[in-house]
C-alpha cells in the first residue's frame, strides 16, 4: 500500500498551495485513494476519497475543500452532487463524460488506469469533469492522452516501471508530461512527490 506525501504548487509561478498526505491500494474490485490536504502553514485544506472499479471507472468520489463537498460516481456518464458550506443547498450535475479530474494526483493515476494505454497506441481523447479549487466548481474538459515512453529501472525493491504520458488540453493545445510509477505520480505540472514510505503498486 503506497503511502506518502505530495507537494502541490502553482505550475506557473511555483507558489506552494498545499501538501497532500495520501495512501492508496489496489483491491479485489479496483483501486482506492484516500488523502488529507493541509496548507503550507499546516491548516486543514480538505480531503480526497476516490474508488475505482476494475475497469478504472469512478464508483465513488468524495471531495472536501473550503467547506464545499462533492460526491460523485460514474452513472449515465458521470453524476455528482455539490453541497455549499452551509449545507443548505445541494446542486446536482450530470455530464456525458468518462471520469472526474482535479488538482489531486489521484486523478492522473485514475485516468491512466481508465485508458490503459500502450506505447504503440495512438493518442486517446477523454472527456473529464474537473472540480476546480477553491470551491470545487465543476468544469468539463477534453484531453488527449498518449503513452510516449516506458522504462524499467532496477531498485532495491525490484524492477520499477516508469511511464511517461503526454497530456494535451484540447481547448488550448497546451501539452505537458506526467510521469507515473504504478499508482504513484513521480512528477507532473503542479505536483511533486516529496516522500514515499512504501513502493508503488503496479498499474493494472
Amino acid at each position: 500500500m503506497p503511502r506518502g506525501r505530495y507537494s502541490l504548487f502553482d505550475p506557473h509561478d511555483h507558489t506552494p498551495l498545499a501538501e497532500e498526505h495520501f495512501h492508496c491500494a489496489p483491491g479485489p474490485s479496483g483501486w482506492r485513494y484516500v488523502s488529507r490536504l493541509t496548507t503550507p502553514a499546516g491548516a486543514d485544506h480538505g480531503s480526497v476519497d476516490l474508488a475505482l472499479d476494475d475497469l478504472g471507472r469512478p464508483i465513488r468520489l468524495e471531495l472536501h475543500a473550503g467547506g464545499w463537498q462533492v460526491r460523485g460516481a460514474a452513472l449515465e456518464g458521470v453524476t455528482w452532487v455539490r453541497t455549499d458550506p452551509t449545507g443548505a443547498e445541494a446542486t446536482e450535475g450530470n455530464v456525458r463524460a468518462h471520469a472526474f479530474t482535479g488538482t489531486s494526483p489521484a486523478f492522473l493515476v485514475a485516468t491512466a488506469r481508465l485508458l490503459r494505454l500502450t506505447p504503440s497506441a495512438d493518442a486517446t481523447r477523454v472527456r473529464l469533469v474537473a472540480f476546480t479549487d477553491p470551491v470545487l466548481a465543476p468544469r468539463t474538459v477534453d484531453q488527449s492522452w498518449a503513452l510516449v515512453d516506458s522504462e524499467t529501472h532496477t531498485t532495491d525493491n525490484g524492477p520499477l516501471t516508469v511511464d511517461a504520458y503526454q497530456v494535451t488540453a484540447l481547448d488550448t493545445g497546451e501539452r505537458h508530461t506526467v510521469h507515473l510509477a504504478g499508482d504513484v505520480v513521480l512528477d507532473a505540472p503542479g505536483i511533486q512527490l516529496e516522500d514515499l514510505q512504501t513502493p508503488p503498486s503496479r498499474l493494472t
